[in-house]
């Protein structure tokens, strides 16, 4: 690990979880040190990567860039843990290692977070194609009128079937005094997932989020995205990490309202898994079964199985760049989605 360089407690601290990332780490890390108007520092985090990762952070000459290589793969939720416990900045950014974000951006969001009283702070997103070009998740109007981001509208926006783009594709900032005081972390226990819940997690204990409209953080697409499926024990390991949230935290009744809805979803995503699996083998018996226990697994056979699959899988996770080479959100690769054997599977 490279020793601290500046005693000055940064603005920022950046978490960089990477796994056989050589393409893109030195321009994530690049981005995050071009920052105007806050001091930052920079934590990557290399989770047992096989590639030159390490080598290439370790070869950056700036000395606010500190190296953390894990002696064991401990996933996205791990190698960011590892980087939190790490961080000496008053925010904590979590930057994917094959993304970018813009010089402006923790900038923007500190100020509207101060303004605010607000711990959390989001903010918009472009999504860059193989192609370059690029194209902005959500409307900045849409966004200038929500400035706090509630708990129940996350939870809304996170239901399956509801809607093509969330908020959980979404890069918050986090205070790291809030972090502390109320013992958040990623769940390491998850492949999928963590990131979701760890935001939900911070509103639920109280935590305020202010919302900034502009995109100051850059998705990028990349080259080798591989076809796959969301897979029963995706939905699965979801449906359990909700539970184990519901336990923990007490819930308003419109928070309860939408939580109800996501189950739902989860539900019928599910159902909707094993009703296709079921026609795959070709067992009437068995998807005959699945449709009378719930019918709205039928009424997603309305879309071909293929594109309901792949647009579940988008819908349901965005990647991370600890993920396998990844596909577009919803917005530019539907026909992909972000999932893959790789033991790096994130999601939100």
């Amino acid at each position: 690990m490279n020793p601290p360089a500046i005693d000055k407690v940064p603005d920022v601290t950046f978490v960089v979880a990477a796994y056989n990332s050589a393409d893109t780490i030195v321009r994530a890390i690049e981005s995050a040190l071009a920052q105007e108007g806050v001091t930052v520092e920079v934590v990557a985090v290399d989770d047992c990567s096989a590639d030159a990762t390490p080598a290439l952070v370790a070869a950056i000459p700036d000395p606010r860039v500190r190296l953390i290589a894990l002696d064991r793969n401990r996933g996205p939720g791990g190698a960011r843990n590892a980087g939190i416990g790490a961080a000496r900045g008053r925010w904590i950014a979590v930057l994917d290692s094959d993304d970018t974000v813009r010089p402006d951006r923790l900038r923007r969001m500190i100020e509207r977070a101060d303004a605010a009283g607000a711990q959390i702070a989001v903010d918009n997103l472009d999504v860059v194609s193989l192609d370059g070009r690029s194209l902005r998740m959500f409307s900045e109007a849409e966004l200038a009128r929500l400035p706090q981001l509630t708990l129940p509208a996350f939870i809304e926006s996170n239901v399956l079937f509801r809607s093509e783009h969330n908020f959980g594709y979404m890069k918050p900032i986090f205070e790291r005094r809030f972090l502390e005081n109320q013992q958040l972390r990623f769940d390491e226990t998850l492949r999928i997932g963590e990131d979701y819940i760890l935001l939900a997690s911070a509103l639920a204990c109280g935590g305020r989020c202010a919302v900034e409209p502009s995109a100051g953080y850059i998705y990028h697409i990349r080259e080798g995205s591989i076809s796959r499926v969301l897979r029963l024990d995706h939905i699965d390991a979801m449906i359990a990490a909700d539970e184990a949230f519901l336990r923990r935290y007490a819930l308003d009744g419109l928070a309860q309202k939408m939580q109800h809805r996501r189950m739902r979803g989860f539900r019928e995503a599910r159902s909707f898994l094993v009703l296709v699996e079921q026609l795959k083998k070709r067992s009437l018996a068995g998807a005959l079964k699945t449709a009378l226990a719930d019918p709205f697994a039928l009424r997603h056979l309305s879309m071909p199985i293929a594109a309901r699959l792949r647009r579940l899988a988008a819908r349901f996770v965005h990647p991370s760049s600890h993920s396998a080479p990844r596909a577009a959100p919803v917005t530019a690769a539907a026909e992909r989605s972000p999932l893959g054997n790789d033991p790096h599977i994130s999601k939100g």
